[in-house]
C-alpha cells in the first residue's frame, strides 16, 4: 500500500477514534480508550529506552492507577475510592523504587531517572485529560482540534515558504514561518471554538481568554513535538514505534498534547 494512502487512512482511523471517544459513549469510551492509550504509551516509552521487563510492567500498571486516580478524582460520584488508588499508587511506586536494590542493575539512577519520566512526561498529562473533561467533552475535543490544525497548518506553510530554521540541532525541517503560520490557523480556530460565536460548542470564554488559550496549546504543542523529537534524536530512533501503520507510535502522535494538556489545566486553574 502506498505509504501516503496508509497515512491516510490510518490518520483518518485515529482521528475518528478520538473525536467519538471523546462525544460519544460518555465517559466510558473515553476512559476506556484513554486509559488504553496512556498505559502503551508508557509501555513504549519504557521500549525505547531498553527498560527490563519489571521495570515496563510496573510503569504500566503506575500509568493505569493514575489515569483511574484522576479520572475518579473528577467524579464526586466514587471520589471516596481517590483515596484508595492514591494508597496503591503510592505503594506500587515505592515497591518499584526499592527493587533497584535487589535487581543488581549496572545502573539504577537510569531505571528511577526513566520511570519518573514515564509518569511526568506521559502518565500525568494523559490522567490531566480528565480535568478537561470533566470540565467540558468540547473543551479537550477543542484542544485536540487545535493541536492538528496548528500542525497542519505549521506544515503547509513551511513546506512552501520555510527558510528559517527554529531548533535545527533537534528537528531540521521545523522553520519559524510553519510555527507563524501554523499559530495563525489555530488561534482563530481555537477563538472561534472557545469563545463560540458560531454556539457549536457552548464554551462561554472571553476573548482574551479564547486567544490566550489557543496560543498557550499552540507554544507548549509546538515544544511538545520538539521534546519527542530531542528525545528520538538522542536515542538515534525514527519512530516511537509503529503501533500506527504510517504514522509511528502512540508517542509521535501525541506528543504535542502531552505538554498542551497541562498547561492549559494551569492556565483554566488561574482564570
Amino acid at each position: 500500500m502506498n505509504n501516503l494512502v496508509k497515512r491516510t487512512i490510518f490518520g483518518a482511523i485515529y482521528v475518528a477514534l478520538i473525536i467519538c471517544s471523546i462525544l460519544f459513549f460518555r465517559p466510558y469510551f473515553f476512559q476506556f480508550l484513554f486509559l488504553i492509550i496512556s498505559a502503551f504509551a508508557v509501555r513504549e516509552f519504557h521500549k525505547i529506552n531498553h527498560s527490563d521487563s519489571m521495570l515496563t510492567v510496573c510503569g504500566v500498571v503506575l500509568a493505569w492507577l493514575l489515569f483511574s486516580w484522576i479520572s475518579i478524582t473528577c467524579n464526586t460520584t466514587y471520589f471516596s475510592a481517590s483515596y484508595y488508588l492514591a494508597a496503591t499508587y503510592g505503594t506500587v511506586l515505592i515497591l518499584t523504587i526499592v527493587a533497584e536494590l535487589f535487581k543488581k542493575a549496572e545502573d539504577p539512577i537510569h531505571n528511577w531517572g526513566i520511570l519518573f519520566a514515564g509518569q511526568v512526561m506521559i502518565a500525568l498529562p494523559f490522567a490531566m485529560m480528565n480535568f478537561l473533561y470533566q470540565k467540558s467533552a468540547a473543551l479537550l475535543l477543542s484542544l485536540f482540534i487545535i493541536i492538528w490544525l496548528n500542525d497542519t497548518g505549521a506544515y503547509c506553510v513551511g513546506s512552501l515558504i520555510g527558510k528559517h530554521k527554529m531548533f535545527e540541532r533537534v528537528s531540521p525541517k521545523k522553520s519559524w514561518e510553519g510555527f507563524v503560520g501554523g499559530a495563525v490557523v489555530a488561534i482563530i480556530i481555537g477563538y472561534l471554538l472557545f469563545s463560540d460565536p458560531l454556539h457549536l460548542t457552548r464554551l462561554n470564554y472571553n476573548w482574551l481568554q479564547s486567544i490566550l488559550m489557543s496560543l498557550t496549546i499552540v507554544i507548549f504543542g509546538t515544544l511538545g513535538d520538539l521534546q519527542e523529537s530531542l528525545m528520538k534524536r538522542t536515542l538515534g530512533i525514527k519512530d516511537s514505534g509503529n503501533v500506527i501503520p504510517g504514522h509511528g507510535g502512540l508517542l509521535d502522535r501525541f506528543d504535542s498534547v502531552l505538554l498542551a494538556t497541562p498547561a492549559l489545566v494551569v492556565l483554566l486553574l488561574l482564570f
